[in-house]
């Protein structure tokens, strides 16, 4: 667990209470970041001499930093806007979808600048340091190209990069309204209608952020990348069956992480059976779209053997639960997935509220509420006299969704403290009055099921704090920017 020799040159030692390695907090432990903003080693402390440079985070437990793995940023500025009942007693998704569109055909490349700057300052300051950003908005308010086509997907990046955190650009195929639907004007800016035009672009960005392939395949003596691309065919309502093919093809081909919304609502997977005859992941099986390096986002309305199919494939599937309870989707049956061994990360999506532990405990209190149990994603077994910390087992397994299941998802070589990974993190104040007074063991429990978001105090990309003390160093202006930016739109 420990360096032999803690003194690399360039390395900075973050020195907190509590640090929290192999699943359990521990004191008398420290994390030390290379010069490439990689994570050099768990040392000890009194390892260190006069010359290291060392942080002393006193008051502080400190842990991975997490991975938001679905978000579409520019839905920042309808929060709070759709909560109303329409005229219709069928109001629901499909009525919110209206507000979506009307922000969507507002937003000039600087204002999607801004609401994705707001948005990822907002993960930054709750502890997260990499997103998924499933980015549909390429065309302008016409419809037509922007000189540059990747113009608003650049845009997207550089607010990540200026606020400081990852970000994987999960650039989105969405090529019609429906099938045998007549096209939605309100959708011009999201379509490019064939998959020759979506690849050219690709091509383009991926060259852009410099980089084919996601993290996971590179090298251990590279630094993390900052950016790069993977591409999401939005969803089976989007795309044809060829099309859909030719762009798994090229995301398998180049390694890339492969995203799809998939089995949302009862709709859709209505429209899918219509139209192919099967559900949507059974097409996806059949069609070989499913693999490690697919991420299916909500999956709730799967069947049992839907679940065993995303297990073979051994694909990952990405909850939004504070999303899909805001729309009214369902609950995703965490139980089933969990018990067939597949991976569940977490995501944002339309950011109602922008809070990964709240989503990662609303994955057990959804299934608390429909199964009438408690602990219901409890690893079988452990209880909470084992050893090796079995009163935290339910909340590791939970925060692992938001860290080590996120990063896979989309490609980040992040999530976890391994010599090598991005030197990622974010602190709790220990006195915070939401977990003050729990013991080290017992400390995990309180932060996934009752952090306050305030009690997050800083937070480090690459080893290096992009927030301090609860604040980023462009808080200020960025919320002027979005404060504007909404007069603007809804004034």
């Amino acid at each position: 667990m420990t360096t032999t020799d803690p003194h690399i040159p360039g390395t900075t030692t973050y020195v907190p209470d509590l640090l929290y390695v192999g699943g359990r907090f521990r004191a008398g432990l420290a994390l030390a970041c290379d010069a490439g903003g990689r994570v050099a080693a768990v040392v000890r402390p009194e390892e260190l001499t006069p010359r290291d440079r060392r942080i002393r985070l006193a008051g502080r437990a400190l842990l991975p930093g997490m991975v938001n793995a679905h978000s579409h940023a520019f839905q920042r500025v309808i929060r709070g806007r759709t909560e109303y009942r329409g005229a219709r007693a069928s109001d629901s998704f499909w009525t919110w979808r209206e507000m979506m569109y009307a922000a969507a055909a507002r937003l000039a490349p600087e204002d999607v600048y801004d609401a994705s700057r707001m948005a990822f300052m907002e993960m930054a300051l709750g502890g997260i340091t990499s997103v998924g950003e499933f980015h549909y908005l390429h065309r302008s308010p016409e419809g037509t190209e922007y000189d540059d086509p990747n113009l608003l997907a650049r845009e997207v990046v550089r607010a990540a990069r200026d606020v400081g955190i990852r970000i994987a650009l999960l650039r989105v195929a969405y090529a019609r309204a429906g099938h045998r639907k007549e096209p939605d004007a309100r959708q011009r800016r999201f379509i490019e209608p064939d998959p020759e035009t979506f690849l050219r672009h690709a091509d383009a960005l991926a060259r852009d952020l410099g980089r084919d392939a996601p993290e996971g395949s590179e090298t251990a003596d590279k630094a993390p990348a900052l950016a790069w691309l993977g591409v999401a065919p939005h969803s089976v309502r989007a795309l044809a069956v060829e099309h859909l093919r030719e762009l798994s093809a090229y995301a398998r081909a180049a390694g890339l992480p492969l995203h799809m919304h998939v089995a949302e609502q009862p709709a859709e997977v209505e429209a899918c059976l219509a139209e192919t005859g099967r559900t949507p992941v059974a097409l996806l099986a059949d069609e070989g779209v499913l693999g490690p390096n697919f991420t299916g986002v909500h999956a709730v309305h799967v069947t049992p053997e839907e679940v065993a199919r995303l297990a073979a494939a051994e694909a990952c599937v990405c909850a939004c639960p504070t999303t899909e309870r805001n729309l009214g989707d369902g609950v995703v049956p965490a139980d089933a997935l969990f018990g067939a061994g597949v991976r569940v990360a977490l995501g944002t999506d339309s950011h109602a509220q922008i809070d990964l532990l709240e989503d990662a405990r609303e994955l057990e209190y959804h299934l608390r509420l429909t199964t009438l149990r408690r602990n219901v994603l409890a690893p079988e077994g452990v209880t909470a006299e084992d050893e090796g910390g079995g009163m935290s087992a339910l909340a590791a397994r939970l925060f692992e969704c938001a860290t080590r299941a996120g990063a896979r998802s989309i490609g980040a070589r992040a999530g976890s403290f391994e010599p090598g990974s991005a030197a990622d993190f974010f602190t709790v104040a220990l006195d915070d009055p939401s977990v003050a007074g729990a013991a080290e063991e017992d400390l995990l429990p309180a932060v996934v099921f009752s952090l306050a978001r305030a009690a997050v105090r800083e937070t480090a990309v690459g080893g290096r704090l992009i927030t301090e003390d609860g604040r980023h160093p462009a808080q200020e202006e960025v919320v002027s920017r979005f404060a504007a930016l909404q007069r603007r739109l809804w004034g």
